[in-house]
This record gives C-alpha cells, sequence and structure tokens, in this order.
C-alpha cells in the first residue's frame, strides 16, 4: 500500500489545482455576466444645460486642473497647519453602475469630476481627507455620486451617496453608533456638489432659504446626522455663501468673477472642540498654486518636481 501513497498525494494535489482553477474561472464567469443594474441617476431631466465653447476647449483639452491651498484646519478647538488640493477633471460616467466608464458609449455620461483633498496634523497623528464629486455637466441635476473617506491614527471611516430614485447612502466607521450604515434620502440640494456646479455655471448656485445635506467631512467630523438642513444660500459676483442655523456654521467660497471660475480661497466657521472646550473656529484654505496636467500619466520618480511646484 505504501507504494501508493506518492500516487495518491499526486492525484488529490491535481483535483485540487483543477478545483482551484474551476473556482477562478467561475468567479471570472460571474463578473463577465454581472447585470448592470436598471436603476440608473436622475440624468435623463429635460432641463438641458448649454455648454460655451469656451467650456468645452477648457474643460475636454486632456489635461486636469490641480490646485494647491494652504490650509489652516480647526480640530479639537485648535487651528492645525496644512494642505489642501482640489483636481478637477472631465470624464465619462456610467449612469447605472456609477462608476467611470473605460469606453465610449452612448450611455455614458459626462461629468465634471472634484477630488478634494486635505493634510493636516493633529499633535502627532496626521489626518488624511478625500471627497470625490461626480456632476453631470449636460443636464441640471443633482451629483451623480459623491464619497468621502477619512484615515487617522484612531481609525478610518467612508461615506458615499448614490443618486438613484432616492439618495442611497452607505457609510462604515470606526465610531461606537455610527459603524455600519445604510439607508435611503429624499433629495435635496447636495453641499459637495455646490463646489462643481460653482465651476459650471456659479449663476445656478441655490440662494434663499434652501434645504441642504452638508458636506459629508463636516458630517463625520462632527458625529451628525446625516440629513437635510435648513440654510440660507447668498452669492456675489466672485463669493458664494451657506449659513446654517441649525448648526451653527457657514461656509464662503471664493472665487474668480470669469471664467473658468477658479476657486481662491474659503472659510468654514463652525464649532471645533467637544464638551464645555468647544468653540467656534474658522477654517480657512487659501491659494497656492494651479497646473494642468495630464497627471494620471505622471507617476515617475521624474515627475515629482510638480509637487514641489503645487507645494504639497
Amino acid at each position: 500500500m505504501k507504494t501508493h501513497i506518492p500516487y495518491i498525494s499526486s492525484l488529490i494535489l491535481a483535483l485540487i489545482l483543477i478545483a482551484c482553477k474551476q473556482e477562478t474561472q467561475n468567479e471570472g464567469i460571474a463578473y463577465a455576466k454581472l447585470e448592470v443594474p436598471t436603476t440608473t441617476a436622475t440624468t435623463t431631466t429635460e432641463e438641458r444645460r448649454d455648454l460655451s465653447q469656451e467650456f468645452k476647449d477648457y474643460w475636454y483639452a486632456g489635461t486636469a486642473e490641480i490646485t494647491s491651498y494652504k490650509l489652516e484646519q480647526a480640530r479639537y478647538g485648535e487651528i492645525r497647519q496644512g494642505t489642501s488640493a482640489l483636481i478637477f477633471v472631465t470624464e465619462d460616467f456610467l449612469p447605472a453602475v456609477q462608476v467611470k466608464a473605460d469606453r465610449s458609449n452612448t450611455s455614458n455620461v459626462p461629468v465634471l469630476k472634484l477630488n478634494r483633498t486635505k493634510k493636516f496634523n493633529t499633535g502627532v497623528y496626521p489626518y488624511s481627507v478625500m471627497s470625490s464629486t461626480f456632476h453631470p455637466v449636460n443636464s441640471k441635476d443633482h451629483a451623480i455620486k459623491i464619497s468621502q473617506s477619512m484615515q487617522e491614527w484612531c481609525g478610518h471611516q467612508y461615506a458615499q451617496i448614490n443618486n438613484r430614485e432616492q439618495f442611497e447612502v452607505t457609510s462604515h466607521s470606526y465610531f461606537e453608533g455610527e459603524a455600519d450604515a445604510h439607508f435611503k434620502l429624499d433629495k435635496a440640494i447636495l453641499e459637495n456638489e455646490l463646489w462643481t456646479l460653482l465651476r459650471i455655471n456659479p449663476d445656478e448656485l441655490p440662494t434663499g432659504d434652501i434645504e441642504v445635506i452638508p458636506n459629508l467631512e463636516f458630517v463625520r467630523m462632527r458625529h451628525v446626522p446625516l440629513k437635510p438642513y435648513a440654510a440660507t444660500g447668498t452669492k456675489t459676483a466672485t463669493s458664494y455663501t451657506l449659513n446654517y442655523p441649525e448648526l451653527k456654521r457657514s461656509l464662503t467660497i471664493n472665487f474668480s468673477e470669469s471664467f473658468p471660475y477658479t476657486i481662491e480661497s474659503w472659510e468654514e466657521t463652525a464649532m471645533s472642540g467637544f464638551g464645555p472646550r468647544a468653540k467656534a473656529l474658522t477654517t480657512k484654505a487659501t491659494r497656492m498654486k494651479s497646473i494642468q496636467s495630464a497627471y494620471w500619466g505622471k507617476n515617475s520618480n521624474a515627475d515629482e518636481h510638480l509637487r514641489d511646484e503645487l507645494g504639497l
């Protein structure tokens, strides 16, 4: 019987390898046959937006606009020094699955994407914050999707809003009571989308008494419910302000008067810290440098000089 052990072992190993191969193949088949959801974002409104040739020439030149900012960030009742970056770029978006399209298709939705980053330290440990907004440019609709993440040494957090029949919210956090959440919200203005709307057409910014879902970053930092809040919007030729009485918070974005409406700075005043030590502080970001670059191809060591140019 001992003479058959190597043969049996080889047979078992062969069967395991075949099973693993079949499992891998089945996974590939399942992915290839993944059914695309039929529910789409509400990007089929009859209210279309006419884009100027100036807009097309600037935003469809094959590059992204990258702007760096000096950041003074309020956190835990103190002002922290850091940097922020706004990366605006146009791309095609798949409205059903709500991700970037890999290839041209008539069902794709052209969007203006904003990736907004912040880097700052709180004492010994660092914060890294990023949000992404995908805003349709051809129709006057809400952003198709917004996501936000935050990493620091205590843990990390992620939130996402998908624009379908309602806003579908997914949120994960290391905090007790915020661990995992999946819920829906009736549609309202999204503060995150106002940054991209400003770059498309500041005349469309909402004013007067409005209902606004605050920036996802603020919601997480202050641990307030994610929902619409009463706000007042005011606009001048070079600034836009949101004031939230219930949240004791205001945001002002300053931008250039003419196209492409570059964001020069912003200020956000809100309560910082918790308990008796909480106080109103103002976060400020001031423009340092802006470049046009196809950054996705600038990934070699020789390209690091671009970060020096941006002061990052």
